[in-house]
C-alpha cells in the first residue's frame, strides 16, 4: 500500500511538472514587428540626390535620380510605419509617385524644376511628421516662389542652379 501511495504521488508530481513545462512553453511572448521609419529615410536620401542633380543643372542625371526616388517610394512598406507616418504617407504617396515619374520621364530641365516644387512640398509634409535621421533645412527662393529641403544650411538653389546658386534663405530647421 505504501508503494502504491508513493507511486501515485510520484505520478502526480510528474504530471504536474509536465503541465508546468507545457504551460511555460505556451506562454512565450508573441513576436511584435516594430515600426521602421528608416525606410522613409531612403525616400529622403533619394529626394536629396534629385535636388543635387538639379543644382548641377544636369537634366539626364536628374531623370536618373528620379528613377531611384521612385524605387525608394515603391519600396516603402506602409504597414511598418508608425501611425502618424502612415497617415502622412497616405496623403502624399500618390503625389510623390506622380512627381518622381514625371521628373524621370523628361530631360527638360525647366519642366523638372517646375515638378520639383510639388515634390518638395509633399516631401516636406512627410518629413515634418516622421523626421529625418539628420537635421534638414527648409529653404525658400523668392525668385522661383518655391521651397526645397536640404541637408546643408548653406543655400544651393535647385531652381536656378549656377545662374543664381545662392538665391534663397533658410526658413525652417527640422530636427
Amino acid at each position: 500500500m505504501k508503494k502504491s501511495i508513493s507511486t501515485i504521488i510520484a505520478i502526480i508530481a510528474l504530471v504536474t511538472n509536465v503541465n508546468t513545462i507545457q504551460a511555460t512553453a505556451i506562454k512565450t511572448e508573441p513576436i511584435i514587428e516594430t515600426a521602421d521609419s528608416s525606410q522613409l529615410q531612403a525616400v529622403y536620401d533619394a529626394y536629396f540626390t534629385v535636388k543635387d542633380a538639379l543644382i548641377k543643372s544636369d537634366s539626364k542625371l536628374t531623370s536618373a535620380k528620379a528613377i531611384d526616388l521612385l524605387a525608394a517610394i515603391t519600396a516603402v512598406k506602409m504597414d511598418k510605419l508608425k501611425n502618424i507616418e502612415h497617415t502622412a504617407w497616405m496623403k502624399v504617396v500618390k503625389k510623390l509617385t506622380a512627381d518622381a515619374k514625371s521628373i524621370s520621364a523628361t530631360t527638360d530641365l525647366k519642366k523638372q524644376r517646375e515638378i520639383f516644387k510639388s515634390l518638395s512640398k509633399n516631401t516636406y509634409e512627410l518629413i515634418k511628421v516622421s523626421k529625418s535621421e539628420q537635421v534638414v533645412y527648409k529653404q525658400y527662393c523668392p525668385m522661383a516662389d518655391a521651397d526645397w529641403l536640404s541637408k546643408e544650411k548653406a543655400v544651393k538653389n535647385p531652381y536656378y542652379g549656377s545662374s543664381m546658386l545662392t538665391c534663397g534663405n533658410v526658413v525652417e530647421t527640422i530636427k
